[in-house]
Formats: structure tokens, sequence, C-alpha cells
């Protein structure tokens, strides 16, 4: 599938593996150990001193690849045979997943996760973001609401039924002609919560967008996400689990993933709210102590890791208050525990009243 803009990226990208591939070779016939400089990227740290330097946009330090060192050798073996492989998705303008490469060298590869570092280093090295190298995820996200968009010749129409799921697109680069009488847009964490507004006709009655990147988000539904809110200019908020993993993922959608932080740029989504579930809630919306669980300890190193990211203090400071007391209480929730109430509290009760009132954070 050719993307309207993908012509000059492509030709642009297979000049720059031209140029790399060159330099390799060069070094070898001049009896030199080829190597590559890759620039490290990082998201946040956990700097207590105050002197975090962390940026979205500038590398903080460089990586040197040596064929001479045994572990790195292999790294370097893999990112050269992705990028060959990268490099024929270019040509032939096609597109694979990860998944793909991984299976064409399965016994050098070994594991997806070597696929996975090798295509995150060629994006630094070429300077791009991973749909450009024509490398794509099967996605994941769902979406409904009053918005209606193009995608490489299909319609989406959300508008017409509100509250029946569409799959996101996967080659987000292609949607065009986005359409939206919605009012904000409400992300969920969990394909179950989504369900639930759906079958509560939620969007029928609140102009809104709702999408769920069904737990962690994938590529495709935070780039979708980042479209909606260049073009719409919409209010976003987000409802997790109140427990260290929901909070991680509301992370992850505003301040972008540490695996991907050479493109946090285009993929965090700084504007949006923590709309809830709150750790403050349990007294607030009288949840029984049956709908409570203990944090484990697994649980506890996460929100104490949490809590020690520079861009909490930094950018979400109150964020720090919730996060406290869920540690000092020792306990969690998920969100199906507001159906203790009745099963269309959530979205009858909890929701509007919290947007009305302006009680996110």
């Amino acid at each position: 599938m050719e993307g309207k803009h993908s012509i000059p990226n492509r030709l642009n990208l297979l000049k720059k593996i031209g140029e790399l591939t060159r330099s390799l070779v060069e070094d070898l016939c001049n009896g030199r150990s080829p190597t590559l400089k890759i620039d490290q990227f990082s998201s946040y740290c956990s700097e207590d001193s105050g002197k975090c330097c962390c940026s979205y946009n500038l590398p903080k330090g460089k990586e040197i690849l040596t064929l001479q060192r045994e572990s790195q050798s292999r790294r370097f073996d893999a990112l050269l045979r992705v990028l060959l492989i990268v490099q024929q998705l270019l040509q032939e303008n096609k597109h694979g997943s990860k998944r793909d490469i991984y299976y064409m060298h399965p016994s050098v590869f070994k594991e997806q996760s070597v696929v996975d570092r090798a295509v995150n280093d060629i994006c630094i090295l070429l300077q791009c973001s991973r749909h450009n190298l024509n490398v794509v995820s099967v996605g994941n996200g769902l979406v409904m609401g009053w918005v209606r968009f193009a995608e490489a010749g299909r319609n989406f129409d959300c508008i017409s039924s509100p509250n029946t799921a569409h799959q996101i697109p996967v080659h987000v680069e292609d949607v065009e002609d986005i359409i939206s009488v919605a009012e904000y847009i409400l992300i969920v964490e969990k394909e179950s919560v989504f369900q639930r507004l759906a079958n509560d006709q939620f969007c029928r009655k609140n102009r809104c967008i709702v999408i769920t990147g069904r737990g962690y988000p994938d590529v495709p539904t935070r780039r979708f996400l980042h479209l909606l809110i260049e073009k719409l200019r919409l209010p976003v908020y987000c409802l997790v689990d109140c427990d260290p993993y929901g909070i991680d993922i509301l992370a992850t959608f505003r301040f972008g993933s540490m695996q991907m932080a050479y493109d946090a740029k285009s993929l965090r989504l700084p504007g949006i709210q923590w709309l809830g579930a709150f750790p403050s809630d349990c007294e607030k919306y009288q949840l029984p102590q049956h709908c409570l669980l203990p944090l484990t300890t697994e649980d506890k190193q996460k929100a104490e890791g949490i809590l020690h990211r520079c861009y909490v203090e930094r950018e979400a400071p109150s964020w720090r208050n919730e996060l406290q007391l869920m540690l000092d209480r020792g306990v969690k929730f998920e969100i199906e525990a507001l159906s203790v109430h009745s099963l269309t509290f959530l979205s009858e009760n909890y929701l509007p009243s919290k947007i009305q009132m302006g009680a996110f954070i």
C-alpha cells in the first residue's frame, strides 16, 4: 500500500541506507573495523539531585557498536540483516511487520526482542519513525463515537453508529478527511470498559470519541490519537485502573515509552488529563472493602519507580499525591469496581460528573 506522501520519504531513506552501507564497506576495504554510532534517547530518568537533563528532542549520549566485541557483533549482524529487509520493503514499496522480519531469519535472531531493537536502532540511524521504514504493527486499538475519516480509500463512518467499535487504521499516515462534532476524546485502558460504554450507549448520550489501546497502547493507536488531537484540538481524558500498571499506561500515552524514546515527540500526548480512577475515589464513591485488592510487592516497586520519574515531578506533580496515597493505603481497584453501585454507574454518573465538574488532573 502506497501512502500519499511516501515516495519522497522512501527515496530519501534509500539514499541514507546506501550511504550507510557504503561507509561500512569502505571501512572493511581500508582494513578498519566497521563501527556504528547510535544516539541514545531517554523519556525519563530517576535523578533525585535536580540535575535532570532529559529532553524529548535531543539524545543523551551515543552508543558505539563494533565488530570487535562478540555481544555487539551479534547485534551488528542483526541490525544489518534487518536493514537489508527494510531496504527491500522500501524498494518494492511493501509493508511488513516485525514478526514477519523475525521469521525471515529465526535461527539468527533467536527471539523477537532482537528484531525490535534492530528496528529501533535503524530508526535512530536514519532519523525517522518506524512507519517510515514500511515496518508496521498489527493494530490493537478501537475507536467509536462522533468522528468520520477515510484511510486509503476506505471510509470509517463512526458517526452513523457512534457506539459501534471500529479498528484503528495501521497506516495512520493515510488517514484524511477527518470530520467530528465531538466535544472531547476519552481514552480507556481496557477493552472491557470500552464495551461497557458501548453497551450503555455512552457515545449516543455524550458527544465524544472513545478510544482504547487494549492495555499498553501500540504505535498506530498513539499516532492516531496524536493526529486527532492535532486536527480537532479537543480536550483529552484518560481512564485507567487504579493500580500502578494503569498509571504506567497513562504515562505511556502522555510522555511516551522508554523503548521508543527516540520518537517521543511524535508519539507523546502532553495534553492528556488523568480522569480516574484515583485512589481518593475509594471514599468519594464509597467503594466497599471487598472491591479493594492489596498491592503486591511488584505493584509497590512499580509505583515507587513511577514516583521517581523526572517527568512526574516536572510536568505532573499532582499525580504524586495520588500515587503516594495508593502506596500509603496499600490497595488498588479496577474501574469495574464502580459497578458495585450499578452496571451503568460508570457511564451515567462517574464519567459525566467528573468531566462536568473538572475533576481531573
